[in-house]
């Protein structure tokens, strides 16, 4: 995942891309954290970056659920 990920490109990603997407940048602010904590982290503006994809990503998933919901017939 480049840094600065585009809403368009996140867009673009199907539901299970999305949540694929979220599972690996978990993973890798697990690691950053790690890192930041044994005092090997370089690239700390790396931490905001992640935070804020996942937060993107998870953003377009709840749009879409919210958007299908609204959708549904209700009964």
């Amino acid at each position: 995942m480049a840094v600065g990920t585009k809403i368009a490109d996140v867009r673009a990603k199907s539901d299970d891309e999305l949540k694929a997407m979220v599972l690996d940048l978990r993973k890798e602010q697990f690691n950053l954290r790690f890192q930041r904590a044994s005092g090997q982290l370089e690239a700390t503006g790396r931490i905001k970056a992640v935070r804020r994809d996942i937060a993107r990503a998870k953003t377009i998933l709840g749009e879409r659920q919210r958007a299908a919901a609204s959708q549904q017939p209700k009964a």
